[in-house]
């Protein structure tokens, strides 16, 4: 499933190459030609990642709510600028471990303000034909291709929408509902009143910490791959009750996740690993087993501490983890 710096990427796509500009939508699959007929000849006023959640804001005050799921995914082709930090000549975003592109100018990339408005990657898959479509708009747009729930067109630019998990267009007191039920997102809510609800969130349960960091009502956007890296940097055993975490420790994963979402928005890669060369990092940029300390490396020595990096089942999701390293904190002792 797609982790939070790939909507955040998705949605810098859209508001690069969207926004503004008055959109044809339609459902190529039919399987939502209602929702597609709502949003038919307006302007895209706007595009926010929440998490794992995509709000597409148009006129008249409709919103395009998107959650990709498992195996749902965004198709880019046409004139797609590079201008903010997205790929450059368009392809597939969405699903898991995609494989980066080139971003040179993040930090000085259109808004991070997502907090202004409401409103899975795998591998870059395109055909070769696709490839040369989108650089310029000879044959455009290009036809659908397999069950497209949404497409939306402009004049130079088109997205194709598959297998989402949820897609429906909503008004802004349905959107409202929706968000409030997420837990805060690092690069939409940036201030210490953000950090202190993940903080009261953690450590007013007894759920181990490495399901609540699962828990999109908690913290949004966390997933599998960021889940097992956080909690390794943090050395901290995933079974931990979150009641039991110092509250320092859970700072610390706050502002590690808000490090580490930034550098998977700017990169397109989840990479984790800290203090590499120059070497290394275009190393662990080109393959995803150099960009993690323990996820899919079970069996493997531990990169610190003793012992082999574990799987095991949590949550119904496979947990990557190193027990020679990451420690249950030890409770203070309790006075007479």
């Amino acid at each position: 499933m797609p982790e939070g710096h790939s909507i955040h990427r998705i949605a810098l796509q859209f508001r690069t190459n969207f926004v503004g500009k008055r959109i044809a939508a339609s459902s190529p699959q039919g399987r939502f030609a209602t929702g597609a007929e709502q949003l038919d000849g307006r302007v895209m006023l706007a595009a926010t990642a929440v998490g794992k959640q995509l709000f597409v804001e148009f006129e008249e005050e409709r919103i395009l709510r998107v959650h990709l799921g498992l195996y749902g995914s965004w198709d880019f082709a046409g004139q797609i600028s590079s201008d903010a930090t997205v790929a450059s000549a368009g392809g597939r975003m969405g699903q898991t471990n995609q494989r980066g592109t080139s971003l040179e100018d993040y930090a000085e990339a259109e808004s991070l303000d997502f907090a202004t408005s409401i409103g899975a990657p795998r591998r870059l898959r395109m055909a070769e034909q696709e490839q040369e479509r989108a650089q310029g708009l000879e044959g455009f747009p290009p036809p659908p291709v397999g069950a497209v729930r949404v497409r939306l067109l402009t004049d130079t630019a088109v997205a194709d929408l598959r297998g989402p998990t949820a897609c429906e267009v909503l008004d802004p007191q349905q959107a409202k509902a929706v968000l409030a039920k997420l837990g805060p997102d690092p690069l939409v809510h940036t201030g210490k009143e953000a950090e202190d609800a993940f903080v009261a969130a953690v450590r007013k349960k007894p759920t181990p910490i490495g399901l609540l960091l699962m828990d999109q009502s908690v913290v949004s956007g966390i997933g599998n791959v960021y889940r097992a890296e956080l909690l390794f940097r943090a050395r901290l055993d995933p079974h931990t009750p979150g009641r039991e975490v110092p509250e320092r420790k859970v700072r610390e994963l706050w502002r590690d996740w808000a490090n580490l979402l930034e550098i998977g928005v700017r990169t397109g890669q989840m990479m984790t690993k800290d203090e590499l060369t120059e070497e290394e990092w275009a190393k662990a940029m080109a393959s995803q087993q150099d960009r993690h300390y323990v996820y899919k490396r079970q069996g493997l020595p531990s990169p610190r501490g003793r012992g082999n990096v574990v799987i095991e089942e949590m949550g119904g999701r496979n947990l990557y983890w190193a027990p020679g390293w990451q420690k249950r904190p030890r409770l203070p002792a309790k006075k007479d």
